[in-house]
């Protein structure tokens, strides 16, 4: 399985089911720090057997757009109806962090200057300049800089960009170290602006107060990503059964385990699904009398 960043709970969750997962003999081998547009396609070929996927980025293979316009419609619908999803799941909450004292107190501060939106041919890319839109600075006003996950807080830290967005659960240990280090500030957008249909988002909120040194004196609107596990059609119908069953029986334990997973049990299995589910998954849901949405058999 294919996952993101460590620190995000697109990382923490899949980390924690591998866990869930071996006590049931299942053996999940984790790679982390995807760019998960390049993970859906090698799910869809059958190279990966599952991963971490963007409903944003599905949507787009289905009609061979965003990072997947060389391939054209024709062939990005045909790798598409390979795919199926499991469950749905929140992911992390969009941080777009600067430095207290350079001046950038708002998104519209950041005119002239470097943002990081988030890697190379990635869903986050799209996801970030809606963000900073919705914060009133133009997708042509600033420098977006795209650069790997994994390497994008050494290089906030050793001045390559101005503005980093990152994607964090709201309180990440890593964010405080951060501001321990030197003062940060969020910036935000109006509390409540819902983010564009179809990049896979939802309202969220930064709360003032939630990192030791974080300038902010009011609460800060943000995006939350939403994300599904995908898998290839070809997963045989136990293993597909015994993954959600897991992932839905141990979610509120998770939770319990570790604080910044304690919003999965609050969300339908089904929110941020956008490709149909595996057959394996429909069977665990309608055996415990979950309404399985039609759109998604």
């Amino acid at each position: 399985m294919e996952a993101a960043t460590a620190q995000s709970v697109v990382g923490l969750m899949p980390q924690t089911m591998a866990s869930y997962l071996a006590d049931k003999d299942v053996n999940v081998q984790l790679a982390m720090g995807q760019t998960l547009t390049k993970s859906l396609l090698k799910v869809a070929t059958g190279k990966l057997d599952s991963a971490v996927i963007p409903p944003g980025a599905f949507k787009a293979l289905t009609v061979g757009k965003g990072p997947y316009k060389k391939m054209g419609a024709e062939k990005g619908a045909e790798m598409a109806k390979t795919v199926r999803a499991l469950y749905g799941f929140p992911g992390s909450t969009y941080h777009a962090i600067t430095w207290a004292d350079n001046g950038i107190n708002e998104w519209k501060d950041a005119a002239g200057k470097r943002v990081y939106i988030g890697p190379p041919a990635g869903a986050a890319n799209a996801q970030i300049t809606s963000l900073a839109a919705a914060g009133g600075l133009a997708k042509d006003a600033y420098e977006g800089i795209k650069a790997p996950w994994g390497a994008a807080a050494q290089a906030f830290q050793d001045g390559q960009f101005d503005v980093y967005v990152g994607s964090f659960p709201v309180g990440s240990q890593v964010v405080a170290e951060l501001s321990l280090k030197r003062p940060i500030r969020i910036l935000g957008i109006p509390e409540g602006t819902q983010p564009k249909a179809g990049l896979g988002m939802e309202a969220s909120v930064v709360p003032a107060g939630t990192y030791p040194d974080q300038a902010n004196e009011t609460d800060s609107g943000a995006f939350l990503t939403l994300m599904f596990i995908g898998v290839n059609e070809k997963m045989s119908d136990d293993l597909a059964y015994t993954m959600t069953k897991v992932y839905m029986e141990s979610r509120e334990q998770m939770g319990k385990d570790n604080r910044l997973l304690n919003h999965l049990v609050k969300y339908s299995p089904f929110t941020g699904v956008t490709a149909p589910l595996h057959p394996g998954a429909i069977k665990y849901y309608e055996e415990q009398g979950i309404e399985v949405p039609a759109n998604l058999k």
